[in-house]
């Protein structure tokens, strides 16, 4: 199938495109948007929606795997899509679709109670590796698009959970932020508190030290996180807890509505072996509104060269990826802020475009759906 697709883009486009990266290819090549947009809408139709016996029926359950139903909205059916595979098919998984409300989630999924066992040996050999080689490019970048939010932390409190080895705990401190981080790897967290000078980073969850269940904080960040979560709704009611007034929640993920995922299917680059959901702008702010935020942000991803300068691309195609980010998926890494309340949005929403999210009634959220799909 591979193979049938190159030699039809050969044929389509001859050798014009030969020298542009495979992952800006799908962004600037004339028709490709509409023809992987066909190729996806193609994909739904013929994908059949399954009953959730079947479903677990058909597919093995690993020791520290449960089955679940949508986090988003509790649909119990799943759509089978993708089973992404490991190099040397060290590791596989499936990817299902929930066809009440769009959201793409692994099925079954990693037990809460196990998701250490991804994280407790070498991760952070992995974080501080190729994966990191150009993090902290990537991570200014960011805080630049969300400008005014980052550009002076004097006197403000950011916690960074998630923190991995410290790498943007130590950007926020020359930045001026009171820096606090927590992540489950033990031999990440130890490299980051090396990295720190005024801050520190803690092993567990943020109800595990003091200094961080407090709350109080006036920025949280999740860089490269929320695909991770098993239970992002009880995260995201702590988070929206931990925040002060005025505080916002800066997420940094994959897109799930990006081309290349519709290009690529199960070989996409944002299913890894440790990612669990895969959030896009559409069903981001479902979670958002059902945990207490005001409204969300958006801010476009051309990929890290093109919006360091650094890319090799000719003028011409640079400013046609853009317009092609801006007119679809947003790039393929999602990046959103997420306001507390109506005063985060009047302190930082800058000239950014806000969208409102209603709250559920009070009752709504005492009673939270069953997710576990049993």
């Amino acid at each position: 199938m591979a193979s049938a697709r190159r030699l039809l883009g050969r044929l389509v486009y001859g050798s014009r495109y030969d020298k542009v990266p495979w992952g800006q290819r799908v962004y600037v090549r004339p028709g490709e948007r509409l023809i992987r947009e066909a190729q996806w809408r193609g994909l739904l139709r013929r994908a059949p929606v399954v009953e959730p016996e079947d479903y677990r029926a058909s597919r093995p359950l690993g020791e520290i795997e449960e089955f679940i139903a949508c986090t988003l909205c509790g649909e119990e059916r799943s759509q089978p899509l993708f089973e992404p595979t490991g190099e040397d098919a060290k590791w596989r998984y499936h990817v299902v679709r929930c066809p009440s409300c769009g959201f793409l989630y692994r099925n079954p999924n990693i037990r809460p109670e196990r998701l250490g066992d991804l994280y407790a040996k070498g991760y952070s050999k992995f974080l501080t590796g190729k994966y990191a080689a150009n993090r902290q490019r990537r991570y200014r970048l960011t805080m630049d698009a969300f400008s005014p939010v980052f550009d002076d932390g004097a006197g403000r409190r950011l916690l960074d959970f998630g923190c991995g080895a410290g790498l943007f705990l130590e950007l926020a401190e020359q930045r001026g932020f009171e820096a606090v981080g927590v992540d489950l790897s033990p031999d990440s967290v130890a490299q980051a508190n090396e990295r720190l000078t005024r801050g520190r980073a803690y092993l567990g969850s943020p109800e595990d030290v003091p200094e961080i269940a407090a709350g109080g904080f006036d920025v949280i960040t999740l860089w490269s996180v929320l695909a991770h979560l098993p239970r992002p709704l009880d995260d995201f009611r702590r988070f929206r807890e931990l925040l002060a007034p005025g505080g916002v929640l800066m997420i940094l993920t994959v897109n799930a509505n990006s081309l290349l995922l519709k290009a690529y299917g199960s070989a996409w680059s944002g299913f890894t072996k440790n990612h669990l959901m895969f959030y896009s702008a559409d069903t981001l702010p479902v979670l958002l509104r059902r945990t207490g935020f005001a409204g969300a942000g958006f801010a476009p991803f051309y990929g890290d060269t093109i919006e360091a300068g650094t890319t090799k691309l000719p003028d011409s195609l640079r400013e046609r990826l853009r317009r092609t980010v801006e007119a679809t998926d947003g790039g393929n890494m999602l990046r959103a802020m997420a306001f507390a309340d109506e005063e985060a949005i009047t302190r930082w929403s800058g000239t950014r475009e806000v969208r409102r999210l209603r709250a559920e009634p009070a009752a709504a959220k005492q009673e939270p759906l069953d997710l576990t799909g049993t």
